[in-house]
């Protein structure tokens, strides 16, 4: 590099152009590439559909998708996804997608409209998440809602497959946004309803497993270890502060379990862990922590703090009446993890081949 091209890079105005034609280049990167995932799914939903309609027009045998498929691969040696398997998987993501009492219209009416059959919104977001994202979820979500929020949650999000494959084990659908809460009574309609949808109820920690008797100190410990894990089943938006965080009120020192910063909802998040059952003094307890963050840590341009205990069990009508009157916003609920053995007890158990050789026994002496 002479020195004319090293001053011309050392240019604020060169590098601010280059920065600028660099992010024009990603944006057309991008563009790319949704153009042509959309295309690809787009296709992978008329397959499917077409042979739904010949499947049910045509007397041509349980081979035909066999047939169909060494034929496509034939014609197209060097284009992937015309496999046998991945023909069914179009079919599968056709039936689930489109009502079954327009299957027909669907398909006549394919050539001017891609996704006739699918509500609008739906189909929008649908181009938007790669064709193994959408194996998961039309494989193992059983209505339009549930696969609805998965595939928005996966573009918002922005989840690998192997994520979303967790979410989707852990049941997600049926968790968020169930916490009892006291957020409409406390916060604006705008935040209760975000800050509502953020927590879940319960919250499932099986990336870790604890050895009894373990209590709260031991699970805020695996939790921090496995921090990457606790966030994302905690979800996006959460940024970790500390663990044991203090906090000095009237020359009086407190410690609160976990602390984060929500960077959506814009405020603190104190989490109290009990491994036990809820009992009403400890939101009590948790209003406190909330009253004194807002005041030692609050800056006027966030929201108020949020608490959020986690409790191994809880009674929903108890619940509810301890959080009635309280007016710092908080929410409850239970977690699950992992229980193992102590060493000492798992040479008292059976083995799995002793519980055969058992079973195999009972069977023999039975038959006799």
């Amino acid at each position: 590099m002479n020195s004319s091209d090293m001053k011309l890079t050392q240019e604020a105005a060169y590098r601010d152009w280059l920065a600028s034609v660099k992010s024009r280049i990603y944006a057309a990167r991008m563009n790319i590439a949704l153009s042509a995932n959309s295309e690809l799914i787009a296709l992978y939903y008329e397959l499917g559909a077409r042979i739904t309609e010949r499947e049910s027009t045509a007397q041509w045998g349980s081979g035909f998708i066999d047939a169909f498929s060494k034929d496509l691969r034939s014609s197209f040696p060097d284009v992937g996804g015309f496999s046998a398997k991945n023909l069914r998987y179009c079919r599968a993501f056709f039936r689930f997608y489109c009502c079954p009492a327009i299957w027909q219209q669907a398909v006549a009416k394919l050539a001017s409209d891609p996704w006739a059959g699918v509500e609008a919104e739906l189909a929008r977001q649908l181009v938007q998440i790669p064709w193994g994202h959408h194996i998961q979820i039309f494989s193992k979500c059983s209505e339009l809602a549930e696969a609805g929020f998965y595939i928005g949650q996966t573009i918002e999000q922005g989840w690998s497959r192997d994520v979303l494959a967790l979410q989707l084990k852990s049941r997600l659908y049926d968790r968020a946004g169930k916490a009892v809460t006291n957020f409409p009574r406390t916060l604006p309609t705008s935040q209760s309803d975000l800050a509502q949808q953020t927590l879940k109820d319960p919250y499932t920690f099986d990336f870790m497993a604890m050895t009894a008797p373990y209590n709260e100190r031991d699970v805020e410990r695996q939790l921090t270890r496995h921090i990457t894990q606790f966030l994302l089943e905690l979800g996006k938006g959460f940024a970790f502060i500390g663990r044991q965080y203090h906090l000095e009120v009237a020359g009086n020192g407190y410690y609160i379990d976990l602390l984060f910063y929500h960077i959506i909802l814009k405020c603190y998040v104190v989490v109290e862990l009990k491994n036990r059952k809820f009992i009403p003094e400890y939101a009590g307890k948790l209003n406190f922590y909330l009253s004194a963050v807002d005041s030692l840590l609050k800056r006027d341009d966030d929201h108020p703090t949020i608490g959020l205990l986690l409790c191994r069990d809880k009674n929903n009508i108890e619940v509810e009446f301890a959080l009635r009157d309280l007016n710092k916003p908080m929410g409850v609920s239970e977690y699950t993890l992992v229980e193992t053995l102590p060493d000492n007890l798992k040479g008292a158990l059976p083995t799995v081949e002793e519980i055969e050789q058992d079973l195999q026994q009972l069977q023999e002496g039975s038959s006799e």
